[in-house]
């Protein structure tokens, strides 16, 4: 979203006035944020402030190697404790498939231990093992890994889904009661870059990437700290399974569906449940399709997704070929509206009633928006004037204000208006918390995505499919950019 600038002295950018500053992050001036583009930092200065002591490098990376995460390592109070030291997650499939060069870049620019490949160490053996031994060290006496560990910052080099991968599996540190939770900055090197984009991290990386490179990490190691909402979802659906999930979608025994609810369709006797974590966005529908297919196509022919530019184009031709544009919505039972198959209950913010909301008539995607920033940094939503909020029982959309917006869009003729602004989206609701039924019928699958990472949802022609979307009570930490 679209926050206001950082005021006082506070290490922290609040998104909202309500929100207390985060002091655990110390204090600085503002003034060093401005014309950070202009800032010049040697790499002996960057590494001074950043990089690790070889002794605790080294025994992060042999305990994620072993998976185990008692160290064996010595040390010293002569170690100077860097200011804030970062550790980075690289997707090498990103950035046009630059990603292994950015990661040599990384790694000469701190250290090869201090830069990880998601190919290689994913972020949940990261917190485990790496975090694990840093806190294993810390209760010996360590005070160098204490500080480290308390000081550490976390910088994700890749697209929406790879942050949200992250984010997530980080927000497990409160779950387990491992405070801090390291907050995250971001390398943007997808295609949409929405919450990059919203945060002041900018919807791409620079052609001049090398020198960008160096200029980013220092910017991530002083710039002020926002929260963000996270919203867990929860798809119960007959007994089958999803096609290659994204990886933030885990299977799950919590298979309960709240039956006080009014269900059209037929409970399934049998059921698997899916669990997950998003932070800007989740969709179903057409929207969902079409990014679903680009994606598998950029995995079949990586050669034509070699950059941002490339992969639009791309994107936009699928879409026309899947009938977002050309297709009326009577002509196959996958292009119909979205109200013949789906119900839509919520629940509005400080409220435990569930209210049943009708769903616009030929709308083939609806979209439940965290941020102002969906589709490459447009703002479906729209920023709507005072008289219509209050007609409509609306707020003002904040980052972190605990609401999703839900929007319609009803083909790509209407979306491709939205998306340049002419016209905002469908408004459907603001909701604290939603449950989706999904009727099978005629659909053989039905689409979904959340930051950008879509999956086929497997229906059943005699029984629903349920998705229960709601906020996550820790809010997650992001460093802003600008």
């Amino acid at each position: 979203m679209d926050s206001p600038s950082s005021s006082g002295d506070s290490l922290t950018a609040r998104m909202i006035p309500r929100h207390s500053s985060l002091d655990s992050f110390g204090a600085m001036k503002v003034v060093q944020l401005v014309n950070l583009a202009s800032i010049r930092v040697s790499k002996a200065e960057l590494r001074q402030r950043v990089m690790l002591p070889k002794y605790l490098r080294l025994a992060i990376r042999d305990c994620i190697l072993r998976k185990d995460d008692s160290s064996p390592a010595s040390y010293s109070s002569s170690y100077l404790t860097p200011e804030v030291p970062l550790m980075v997650f690289v997707n090498p499939k990103s950035g046009g498939r630059q990603g292994p060069l950015i990661k040599e870049r990384l790694q000469n620019l701190i250290s090869e231990e201090q830069v990880f490949d998601l190919t290689e160490v994913k972020p949940n053996e990261f917190i485990r093992y790496g975090l694990g031994c840093l806190e294993v060290l810390a209760a010996r006496g360590d005070e160098c890994a204490k500080e480290i560990r308390e000081r550490m910052r976390i910088v994700v080099a890749g697209g929406d889904g790879t942050v949200g991968w992250v984010l997530g599996c980080l927000g497990e540190l409160n779950v387990q009661n491992r405070q801090p939770v390291p907050p995250v900055s971001i390398m943007p090197l997808g295609t949409g870059n929405d919450l990059s984009r919203s945060f002041g991290w900018g919807g791409s990386f620079p052609f001049a990437w090398k020198s960008a490179i160096k200029r980013t990490l220092y910017r991530a190691s002083i710039a002020p700290v926002s929260r963000l909402d996270s919203w867990n979802i929860l798809i119960t659906m007959p007994s089958g399974e999803i096609e290659d999930p994204p990886y933030s979608l885990k299977t799950t025994q919590e298979c309960i569906i709240d039956q006080s609810l009014e269900i059209e369709g037929e409970l399934p006797p049998s059921r698997n449940g899916y669990e997950g974590v998003f932070y800007n966005y989740f969709s179903i529908g057409m929207d969902a399709q079409v990014a679903y297919g680009f994606h598998h196509l950029r995995n079949e022919k990586p050669s034509l997704a070699n950059g941002p530019i490339a992969n639009k184009i791309i994107y936009s031709g699928y879409g026309c070929s899947q009938g977002w544009f050309m297709t009326h919505c009577t002509n196959d039972p996958g292009l119909r509206g979205l109200k013949n198959i789906m119900t839509l209950h919520i629940k509005k913010l400080d409220s435990s009633e569930w209210e049943k909301v009708p769903v616009p008539k030929s709308v083939r995607a609806v979209v439940a928006l965290n941020l102002h920033s969906y589709g490459s940094g447009r703002n479906p939503w729209g920023n709507l004037k005072q008289d219509y909020l209050e007609k409509r029982g609306f707020v003002e959309a904040q980052a972190d204000d605990g609401l999703l917006e839900i929007f319609g869009l009803k083909q790509g003729w209407h979306a491709s208006f939205v998306m340049v602004e002419l016209i905002s989206a469908k408004h459907i609701a603001q909701a604290a918390a939603i449950r989706l039924e999904i009727r099978g019928g005629e659909w053989k699958d039905a689409f979904m995505q959340m930051d950008g990472e879509p999956w086929k949802q497997p229906m059943s022609k005699d029984y629903s499919t349920f998705v229960d979307i709601k906020r996550v009570p820790h809010q997650s930490l992001v460093v802003k950019g600008d």
